[in-house]
């Protein structure tokens, strides 16, 4: 059998003739003609299938900017379409056409794409690398995906820019005021400033002003939840941990929905580099990790719902299993709830924080936040491992960078990242430091910080337009209303029931850092996402056996 082995190989593979063969087994339905440049998918098609070409050649374009396409690829005899949105059956983001000569194809919808890659491991490793390097192509060169229009480096841009970026789905932004494409469109439809944001989704349609929830519905990452469906697993949790157990959960063959209300990847895909991952010597960023944990998951059939709120957990007359409450009045059943839910982004006690939040302070560094920081001077404040992985990766946009710490750097980070922040010549460290106000408007943004030395009381005043806060979390556990035992911090107490890792309600596990006693790293999170399997497996053949005696 062939196996590509150049980057170019790998992310349009051709099959060859036995390889064909294998793939027939797993198709969806029978060979399709297809007349020259006859419309196989177009953008935005809810579905579409990945098609094995037969005969003939599909001609695969995506959107550049606005009104126009760019070529993206030809398959020929032996090679096949599809993106990541093909193994999760969600709107495709390219259109694909037959030849001048016409096409003979073979579909494979999401449900039988994925057979393919479970059943034949071989053909599945090659499918799934052409699948996530074509989606990180596509990502690269812009203009496919989303199109956001409005003021670059503004708050509502920046907010669903980030959410895009750590859902892995490309996007283009277009100035409003400069981009000739960007301003007519805002002029055809008559938006006022006050309505921008407008993002035009890859099915044509036009949303102002959204909120990730609506955004995230245009572009089909929210999938529809059937209220009749019940469940082996609900995991309320998209982070390191609940990601892992989706995939040891589904991988033996148990249903698993996964939930959760901002984004995937938690509080680690929001890290620059993480560094002591086991198999990965020269670190990994977590919005990279999240991201190949999400496709992992997407490939034993895991159903990923972001963004979507719990609000709660309750019981239904008649049903013994626990049922999860979400936003806009909607529940959903499961045999089990594993609780993955993390921690929330702890918020000093700074009198008008909440005036710059996503206008100047941040939670987390991505690329897109460093990228507003070039040339600037910058705060960080914290001292724990994920603050000093911040520092080394924002330092070198930043012109310089203020590193605000209530004590020494030795009690609370690695030693690796203490010797690398000390060898950077624009990093300045306030040891005993707190910052204690901020300046500007909302509508200007951040312009300033004020930072008080606890020592000796001294207040220094610093020009800048940009503050990140790296300074631990709280439990995210206030969504359960009390329906499991936590103790004095909010940390969900486990080992309570029947398995280790079920909480004081049956049926209920909890893993990562919501749990009370449990090792606050990556690494750690996913084996409790792992190890809380064989629990899970235990109390639904529990149920079963009662089931069957009643």
């Amino acid at each position: 059998m062939r196996v590509p082995t150049t980057r170019s190989e790998q992310t349009y593979p051709v099959f060859d003739a036995q390889q064909i063969g294998i793939a027939r087994r797993f198709a969806s339905g029978a060979p399709h003609r297809f007349a020259a440049e006859e419309s196989l998918y177009a953008i935005g098609d809810h579905g579409a299938p990945a098609w094995l070409v037969l005969e003939g050649s599909i001609d695969v374009v995506r959107r550049d900017g606005l009104s126009h396409e760019a070529p993206v690829t030809t398959h020929g005899p032996g090679g096949f379409s599809g993106e990541v949105n093909q193994l999760a059956g969600r709107p495709s983001i390219a259109a694909g056409r037959a030849g001048p000569e016409g096409c003979v194809a073979l579909p494979f919808d999401a449900a039988h794409l994925r057979a393919l890659m479970v059943g034949s491991a071989e053909l599945g490793e090659i499918v799934m690398r052409a699948l996530i390097l074509r989606r990180v192509n596509l990502i690269a060169e812009g203009g496919a995906g989303t199109i956001l229009i409005g003021v670059p480096g503004s708050p509502e841009i920046v907010r669903l820019q980030g959410f895009l970026a750590r859902a892995g789905f490309p996007c283009l932004v277009l100035d409003a005021t400069t981009d000739t494409e960007g301003r007519a469109l805002v002029e055809r439809t008559g938006l006022l400033p006050e309505e921008l944001p407008l993002a035009v989704c890859p099915s044509g349609t036009l949303l102002r002003r959204p909120d990730e929830a609506g955004l995230a519905a245009c572009l089909g990452l929210t999938p529809v939840l059937d209220p009749a469906a019940v469940y082996d697993v609900a995991i309320v949790g998209a982070g390191p941990a609940g990601l892992a157990a989706a995939v040891y959960a589904a991988s033996e063959g148990l249903s698993v929905v996964v939930l959760d209300e901002h984004a995937t990847g938690g509080q680690a895909g929001a890290s620059a580099r993480i560094e002591n991952y086991l198999g990965f010597p020269t670190g990994i960023s977590g919005q990279a990790l999240a991201g190949r944990a999400v496709n992992q998951a997407l490939k034993f059939g895991v159903e990923i719902s972001v963004p979507v709120a719990v609000e709660g957990i309750e019981n239904v007359v008649d049903w013994e299993g626990p049922v999860l409450r979400l936003s806009g009045d909607r529940r959903l059943r499961a045999h089990a709830v594993v609780v993955a839910s993390g921690a929330r982004y702890r918020r000093p006690a700074i009198p008008n924080l909440a005036t710059f939040e996503g206008a100047g302070v941040s939670y987390w560094a991505s690329p897109i936040e460093a990228r507003l920081c070039a040339d600037e001077e910058i705060a960080l404040v914290g001292g724990g491992n994920s603050a000093g992985q911040a520092v080394v990766f924002l330092a070198s946009y930043a012109r310089r960078l203020h590193l605000i710490v209530r004590r020494g750097l030795e009690a609370t980070m690695s030693r690796y990242l203490i010797e690398r922040i000390a060898a950077l010549p624009n990093v300045e460290i306030h040891v005993g430091t707190e910052i204690t106000g901020l300046e500007g408007s909302r509508a200007t943004g951040l312009t300033g910080a004020e930072f008080t030395n606890r020592i000796d009381g001294t207040v220094q005043r610093r020009a800048m337009r940009h503050v990140f806060l790296f300074i631990g979390a709280d439990p995210n556990t206030a969504w359960l209303g009390g329906a499991v035992r936590t103790d004095a911090k909010g940390f969900i107490l486990t080992g309570m029931g029947a398995q280790p890792l079920e909480t004081s309600r049956p049926g209920v596990f909890a893993i990562g850092d919501v749990r009370a006693g449990s090792t606050k790293r990556v690494a750690a999170a996913v084996g409790e996402g792992a190890a809380v399997v064989a629990g899970i497996h235990a109390a639904i053949a529990e149920r079963a056996a009662r089931a069957v005696a009643a």
